[in-house]
């Protein structure tokens, strides 16, 4: 690589870092906390008005069933997080639900749950940085009609920051993760202030009115199951909860002790604003609905606000500064929720590449110790569906959800099975009385999470849920084709206890020549100094003034090698080759036929447009036809000496090492060639 293309690679990811100093990028957990937790912190930004927007289908009147419905979130988020706990003890190494459900339940179900999970951290990042740029362009409205170029502005930032590695990007998104969570307590210690000293907390919405057409009468099982969506869109609370289980290696020792501890801040602090939020909402008496035209009060032209939004004017109306600081960090906190898929997707496609489940490609480590092929990857995929979706947050979020609580209820499950497998071997009665207590958590949390996810794809498959239930299985193929072929490899390569390989019973060197240059005395010094038992040099007669001028210079200059002239009355140059090899290959099936290709090295882009291309065809040929090995004899023109000394420069080491220049090695094989010329020829 030219200095200068190194030089600007540096500046954007940083300086290689040597694998010895994969400690050094460890997490401590308050960094941990805002590169792990920042989706499900973000989730508050939306998780209540998703709850106030369903049940605005009933009228005001259902409202006050937000509170249960919160309380059934915070339960279930509680039952989620003491289960994760237990995930990240007993599978530390950073499968998270992948890796229980496989080990509990078997490879096919460990599948599903991988599937799952993938799409889920793409979804993750269309969807949080779609919502962050809506929240943008609601301030500046010209962002408006440039929304999905923004969006995916955004996702190459991210990108650009997290090839840099893990320690350096937690560190720039600590700020602003801690940012919005001072900034939301901040604003529930101000209301709870103003309302203990009687003061009044009214929203802007408050006084509006839902529209009487976009608002049902429900009874019965219809309420039922109205108050059942409300609760399974709250859920979106929860997402972003797993990514600290898929991501325990990162943490510092004793990593699972770290990562439990984090998850349990999470918790704490997740479901405290969440509350708080819910609390406010109810407080202030926000209204919103899923259209503008529903809500009668509403200023025209205007757009309705969000929940959280109204809240903080709500709170901070005797100060403006206060409010516009909670909504830029809950727009900053969006962008960076996309920054947990970014750590739990390429930790989690590590693990399957490691599996033989993915390209193994995914599993290598890049100059900064990150898993540079799977963040690369994530963004790919994400900026897709915002390009196709037009980030469109409202079309996105149909998408949503069911990858996790799909990986949330199987988990349960295998962890199920985990317990009740180490029950059958324990006698100790304290630690079977902690494993009956952790299969019992387990065992609700299964139930409520198995729920959830009934209940999401009832109400949200005919909205767009559906191509995520698409989605899944066509992965799920794709990862069990690549496993069955790196299967059959393996198979086809691995050597028997009493594997043999013997020798050819001779060896048929072929030349191609096209003309007489240095690289072609290169490559009939090379093969003659092989020694093998034929030497031929080949050249294709397209044109015949051509070949003539060939054969009367070989004879001129004496080469000590049989010149065998191809007829192509076509003028092809590949077939004639390729037939003639496999006709050695035929006559002599023992025999190995080794072909000696000269090329031209060159170091300018475009002088590869101009030369190497029969080379190119014949090997693409050749390489499929057993018992033949190609040779590429190089000719290292000027410009590319140049380029190679632009990239390394000749080390003091070199000579020590046995690396000698190119002239001095040119000297060496042409004495070789001269001194063994007389009994070499052509032996039959």
């Amino acid at each position: 690589m030219p200095p200068l293309a190194d030089t600007i690679k540096r500046l954007v990811f940083g300086r290689k870092l040597r694998s010895e100093t994969l400690g050094e990028t460890l997490l401590p957990k308050r960094i941990a906390l805002p590169i792990f937790a920042s989706d499900a912190l973000s989730s508050n930004a939306y998780a209540t008005q998703e709850i106030l927007l369903v049940l605005a289908a009933g009228g005001a009147a259902l409202t006050h069933y937000s509170v249960w419905m919160a309380a059934a979130v915070v339960l279930v988020f509680t039952i989620v997080v003491l289960s994760y706990r237990q995930n990240v003890h007993a599978y530390p190494s950073g499968g998270g639900d992948y890796e229980v459900v496989t080990v509990n339940l078997g490879p096919k179900p460990g599948l599903v749950v991988a599937s799952a999970l993938l799409v889920d951290y793409v979804l993750t990042v269309a969807v949080s940085v779609s919502a962050a740029v809506a929240n943008v362009a609601s301030v500046f409205p010209v962002v408006f009609k440039h929304q999905t170029g923004v969006a995916l502005g955004a996702v190459t930032l991210l990108t650009l920051m997290n090839l840099r590695g893990v320690r350096e990007s937690g560190a720039a998104f600590a700020i602003p993760v801690y940012g919005f969570i001072a900034s939301i307590f901040l604003m529930l210690g101000y209301a709870l202030w103003q309302v203990l000293n009687g003061a009044t907390l009214e929203a802007e919405s408050k006084s509006w009115q839902l529209a009487p057409e976009s608002v049902h009468t429900y009874s019965g099982l219809a309420l039922v199951f109205l108050l059942m969506r409300s609760f399974s869109s709250g859920t979106t609370a929860l997402t972003g909860v797993e990514a600290i289980s898929n991501g325990v290696p990162a943490f510092r020792h004793p990593k699972s002790k770290n990562a439990a501890t984090t998850l349990a801040m999470l918790g704490v602090i997740s479901m405290a604003m969440f509350s708080g939020i819910t609390w406010l909402a109810l407080k202030t008496g926000v209204k919103i609905a899923e259209h503008d035209a529903d809500l009668i009060g509403l200023p025209a032209g205007e757009s309705q606000k969000t929940v959280i939004a109204q809240v903080a004017n709500a709170v901070f109306s005797d100060f403006r500064l206060g409010a516009v600081i909670v909504a830029g960090a809950t727009a900053l906190i969006l962008v960076l929720a996309a920054n947990t898929a970014f750590n739990g997707f390429p930790v989690l496609g590590s693990v399957l590449a490691r599996d033989g489940y993915l390209p193994r490609q995914l599993h290598t480590r890049g100059d900064r110790l990150a898993f540079s092929n799977g963040i690369v990857a994530l963004a790919v995929v994400a900026g897709l569906l915002i390009w196709i979706y037009d980030a469109q947050v409202s079309r996105l979020i149909q998408l949503y959800i069911i990858g996790v609580f799909v990986s949330f209820t199987l988990s349960q499950l295998g962890m199920i099975r985990h317990w009740t497998r180490l029950l059958r071997n324990e006698r100790d009665r304290r630690a079977r009385s902690t494993m009956l207590r952790s299969r019992f958590t387990n065992a609700v949390g299964f139930v409520l999470t198995g729920t959830v996810l009934v209940i999401v794809l009832l109400t949200k498959f005919t909205h767009g849920a559906y191509i995520v239930c698409i989605a899944m299985p066509i992965i799920f193929a794709i990862m069990a084709g690549i496993r069955r072929h790196y299967d059959r490899v393996a198979v086809e390569l691995a050597p028997s206890a009493d594997e043999e390989f013997a020798l050819p019973a001779r060896v048929h060197a072929v030349v191609l020549i096209s003309k007489i240059h240095k690289p072609a005395l290169r490559a009939l010094s090379f093969a003659r100094a092989t020694r093998p038992t034929t030497l031929e040099a080949l050249t294709v007669a397209v044109d015949s003034d051509t070949t003539d001028a060939l054969m009367a210079e070989w004879d001129r200059r004496g080469i000590p090698v049989p010149l065998r002239v191809l007829d192509s009355p076509f003028r092809e140059i590949t077939r004639p080759i390729v037939d003639h090899v496999v006709n050695l290959r035929r006559q002599s099936p023992r025999d190995l036929v080794v072909v000696y290709v000269p090329e031209y090295i060159v170091g300018r882009w475009w002088e590869q447009l101009l030369h190497n291309h029969s080379a190119l065809r014949l090997k693409a040929r050749l390489l499929f036809t057993p018992g033949v090995l190609l040779t590429s004899v190089p000719w290292q023109l000027e410009s590319s000496e140049q380029a190679a000394a632009r990239v390394e420069q000749q080390a003091a080491g070199a000579v020590r090492r046995g690396a000698p220049s190119s002239s001095v090695a040119e000297q060496v094989v042409a004495s070789q060639g001269t001194s063994r010329r007389a009994g070499d020829g052509h032996r039959d």
